[in-house]
């Protein structure tokens, strides 16, 4: 006997286990008595479950009929079992999707209006506002203040305010517009910009996601207005302990060519020593060197970097004081990112810390920074600002004996703070700055050296619990010496700090080896 394969055929199509069984087998017996006179024989089977259903497969086969001595004659005989062939696989078709009812239908997806928002989200850290000249960075959830929901920090021109209306994107459709409400932070120095906050309540029933102003009320959104997404929304409430970190460093912002390599890692890695778990900068700029440090902390993850292009949109003075430098808006926007690490960090972290990138919140009672807060906390309960008094240490004093002049450092870009040891007394007849460590749940807004509102209490912590170390220029370059403290507190990390120090030089090819 020659049995020869013409066709398998998988159908498929879904059928329902409890369909009218006796039928089917009746149109099974039809079809397999009409197909055996013509020389074919037919096998039915069932194969593999498939989310509650089963498949249908069927095959056929040429019997001994099919046998011919000449290869034409084969051919003819070929082409019609060709054709019943084709007759025999559309009437199965037919039989399994027309007569056959399903009864596992997939639930269709609603048709209803796509994302009402998608259109325009703005993935930029500063987005011009439509039709001012404002720009906006972010918006938090911020329901601390009543009757209020949302809070969106931005830059704004001092002289060119206008009433603006929130427009929220709800899940599903847009929502009418409600007033905003417009506060200018009071430290401007005299620049035309200045950080403001725009506070805005959502609409009943709105689950709000995303936000814009608009300058006329109940307006439909334009294809050219850009949606902020609104942060901290799915964190709100969270209890302290349960945050992702303990401490937040927020260094307000780099600009120019700055390029202090070396400093930068002893005090990055000195944060690490004290419990520091995240570094925030905001980077306009910096020196190559320094560049390729910050994306070697960031691939650790230990330094987030906010792009800070305040450059494409302003003039940014390199100054505090407009008078004295020019320009539009102090220190590169320094106060509006200072407080925008202040949002971005309330829901995650516990403590937040607002320094310059030169400068080190230094415990001297304390092995870490948890070790301090706890005690203050303990203290001072209902405290939410902790006022740390800064220090100068005047690079061009040196540690006499050399000993901290290490090899591996040389060719590295920046100050040794491991050398300078003498500390400038702060002049007490003059306005003397602080930093801080907040709690950022209890602030609402801050200057460089002290906040402009809060919610709890502040405290200014004694300089022989903790101080800043600052590594700079003189403050009083007329003292002498002799005149100076000598501090050698960072030398007690020494054992720790020089390895940790060398181990990232190495990692962005940066240490001396020779």
């Amino acid at each position: 006997m020659i049995s020869a394969s013409i066709l398998t055929y998988d159908n498929d199509l879904v059928t329902s286990r409890q369909q009218n069984q006796v039928e089917k087998e009746q149109q099974r017996r039809r079809l397999r008595v009409h197909l055996q006179t013509h020389g074919f024989k037919l096998y039915f089977s069932t194969g593999g479950h498939k989310r509650g259903t089963y498949w249908p497969h069927f095959s056929l086969e040429l019997g001994t009929g099919f046998i011919s001595t000449g290869w034409m004659e084969l051919l003819k005989h070929f082409k019609k079992k060709l054709v019943l062939v084709f007759i025999t696989a559309l009437f199965l078709f037919l039989v399994f999707t027309v007569k056959t009812p399903s009864t596992y239908n997939s639930i269709p997806k609603p048709s209803g209006p796509p994302s009402a928002c998608s259109m325009r989200i703005s993935e930029q850290t500063i987005t011009p506002l439509n039709n001012t000249k404002h720009l906006l960075v972010s918006a938090y959830m911020d329901q601390r203040v009543k009757d209020f929901d949302i809070r969106i920090i931005g830059i704004f021109r001092r002289d060119s305010i206008q009433p603006l209306h929130c427009f929220f994107c709800c899940t599903g459709y847009l929502s009418k517009t409600t007033p905003a409400t417009i506060l200018q932070h009071p430290d401007n120095f005299g620049f035309p910009f200045v950080t403001t906050d725009v506070m805005c309540q959502i609409p009943q029933n709105c689950n709000a996601t995303h936000v814009t102003l608009l300058t006329t009320p109940d307006k439909e959104s334009p294809s050219t207005d850009q949606w902020l997404p609104i942060r901290n929304k799915d964190t709100v409430g969270q209890k302290e302990e349960n945050m992702q970190f303990d401490f937040t460093v927020c260094i307000s912002n780099l600009f120019g060519d700055y390029n202090n390599v070396l400093q930068f890692a002893q005090t990055l890695e000195m944060y690490k020593l004290l419990g520091v778990n995240r570094v925030v900068i905001y980077n306009t700029s910096c020196g190559p060197e320094l560049n390729r440090l910050l994306q070697s902390y960031s691939n650790e993850g230990f330094v987030e970097m906010v792009p800070w292009p305040i450059d494409k949109h302003l003039n940014p003075s390199r100054g505090w004081l407009h008078s004295e430098h020019g320009g539009d808006l102090h220190y590169f926007g320094q106060l509006t990112t200072l407080n925008e690490c202040i949002y971005r960090s309330m829901e995650r972290s516990r403590y937040v810390l607002l320094n310059d990138i030169d400068e080190i919140i230094m415990p001297y009672q304390h092995d870490d920074l948890m070790s301090l807060m706890n005690t203050l906390r303990n203290q001072h309960p209902n405290a939410g600002v902790f006022l740390i008094e800064n220090h100068i240490f005047p690079k061009k004093h040196f540690e006499p004996s050399g000993r901290f002049h290490l090899p591996q450092w040389n060719g590295v870009p920046g100050i040794n703070i491991l050398e300078h040891i003498y500390r400038e007394d702060p002049a007490r007849n003059v306005y003397h700055p602080y930093k801080m460590i907040v709690r950022p749940r209890m602030v609402e807004g801050t200057s460089v050296h002290e906040v402009i509102k809060n919610f709890g209490e502040r405290y200014k912590v004694p300089l022989d619990v903790c101080r800043i170390i600052h590594v700079r220029v003189a403050l009083q370059g007329s003292l002498t010496l002799e005149q100076l403290n000598v501090d050698k507190r960072l030398w007690d990390f020494q054992e720790k700090l020089i390895p940790n120090v060398d181990k990232v030089l190495k990692r962005v090819g940066m240490l001396n080896l020779t």
